[in-house]
């Protein structure tokens, strides 16, 4: 169940990475086109437009790497005794995998939130082990599993 989150969130993170590609791609063929236009303030408001929409595609890509980079850390050799990065961990509500957040990913017929490590939940369950309680938002949850 683990390499199948594991998975879900490397297709995420590379599904991100590609999207987000194409579109500075997109971006740089406009510019490309806005620059054989006429000058006037038509043409420099659609060009310091699209520099800025490339600007904020490239800190996405970036974060997008960050990611990618996470994800790479994650370890398969769990003790499954305390939860660290990488962890699945299910507790009496729901399981978790600690890697990185790509949302939710359906295994089998369990459902998997791709959580992460920076995430006040993470926080709460880094260092617990089986059996442990933590309170989030006023609701308690034990956990019940490690792999």
């Amino acid at each position: 169940m683990k390499d199948k989150a594991y998975a879900f969130c490397q297709r995420f993170v590379e599904d991100k990475i590609q999207m987000i590609q194409q579109q500075i791609v997109m971006i740089r063929e406009s510019l490309n086109s806005e620059s054989k236009r006429t000058a006037g303030d038509k043409h420099e408001t659609g060009r310091a437009m699209l520099q800025l929409e490339r600007e904020k595609l490239g800190r996405q890509l970036y974060e997008a790497e960050k990611m990618k980079m996470a994800l790479q850390k994650v370890t398969f050799k769990n003790n499954g005794e305390t939860i660290t990065m990488g962890s699945l961990v299910a507790t009496d509500s729901a399981i978790y995998f600690i890697a990185i957040s790509a949302g939710k990913c359906k295994v089998d017929s369990s459902e998997i939130f791709c959580i992460s490590l920076a995430t006040p939940l993470a926080q709460l369950l880094l260092g617990k082990k089986v059996g442990d309680c933590i309170t989030l938002n006023n609701q308690e949850h034990q956990i019940t599993r490690i792999w």
